[in-house]
């Protein structure tokens, strides 16, 4: 769980940003108290909460003398700055201070490519971890009638503050769960081949189809309890649409019908569409 609450959870940075006739990281810019390397570095500390998986565009677009901070930058709606007041840059005179930002949300560490430097661009080392760090303890104490000793497990998380340690649990617990849910589906297999050997050699062997089905459908069920509609990678309008009803896993989604869909006010015939192909895609699930 620690592993899981340090690597697999989302988080949002920023991950380039693009100057206007800017050749070099280490250059200076006249009237800017920073280098363009510490622009960078500061850029990429600024702490941002993204609600889609796309990588969006946001712009600083300034008139000194003033102090640049995460307020002055023109975020998209889907894409909040949690301090505002984060430092990016100190401009001394009365010059424009034009910058381009690329954001990203994905997990994990990422190293800058030296190579993408190129009119202007200048990618970062993105750090997409929000958790910061975690502490676990485990404690031992007996039950009411001191027969049975019992554990407590004591966690302590810190994060960036994008995401509270209750979201960062269940984000984890939900990574750790999809990482064996095909073991699952191996062990399955297996069973299904070790079937097939033992009627091929003639040996007796029972069938009960009806069990066998309801087993299968309720294996399903309990899966996709535990798969979450990010995993259709479906565009932002009807990710957020679904989000909006309440709909997070594959199981909440499979309760609306496609007529109850169509229905629904602002759902586009087109979003239906991109929905049903995913499920096909991704699941095999067809709903047509």
């Amino acid at each position: 769980m620690r592993r899981a609450l340090l690597g697999e959870v989302k988080g949002t940075c920023i991950t380039c940003a693009k100057f206007k006739d800017i050749t070099h990281e280490y250059s200076t810019i006249d009237g800017i108290q920073e280098s363009v390397h510490d622009i960078l570095i500061n850029s990429k500390e600024i702490v941002l909460k993204s609600e889609s998986s796309e990588t969006q565009k946001a712009f600083i677009s300034i008139v000194g003398p003033e102090r640049v901070t995460a307020r002055n930058i023109e975020l998209p709606t889907c894409v909040e700055a949690i301090d505002p007041m984060q430092h990016i840059a100190t401009i001394t005179k009365k010059i424009n201070l034009n910058i381009e930002l690329e954001i990203e949300k994905d997990r994990g560490y990422r190293r800058q490519n030296i190579m993408e430097y190129q009119d202007g661009n200048f990618p970062t080392d993105a750090v997409f971890m929000p958790i910061r760090n975690v502490n676990y303890s485990i404690h031992c104490f007996e039950s009411h009638d001191k027969r049975i000793m019992k554990e407590m497990l004591l966690s302590e998380i810190w994060s960036n503050g994008s995401i509270t340690p209750e979201e960062a649990i269940y984000e984890a617990s939900r990574s750790s769960i999809n990482l064996f849910l095909p073991f699952l589906h191996a062990e399955k297999g297996k069973q299904d081949s070790e079937g097939e050997d033992i009627h091929e050699s003639n040996a007796p062997h029972f069938v009960y189809p009806s069990v066998s089905i309801a087993v299968d459908q309720m294996a399903k069920k309990v899966t996709f309890k535990h798969i979450f509609i990010e995993q259709l990678e479906l565009p932002p309008k009807a990710y957020n649409f679904l989000k909006k009803i309440n709909v997070h896993t594959i199981s909440d989604l499979l309760d609306y019908s496609q007529d109850d869909s169509m229905k629904m006010k602002n759902f586009e015939k087109k979003s239906v569409e991109q929905i049903l192909e995913a499920l096909q895609k991704r699941f095999g699930i067809c709903l047509r």
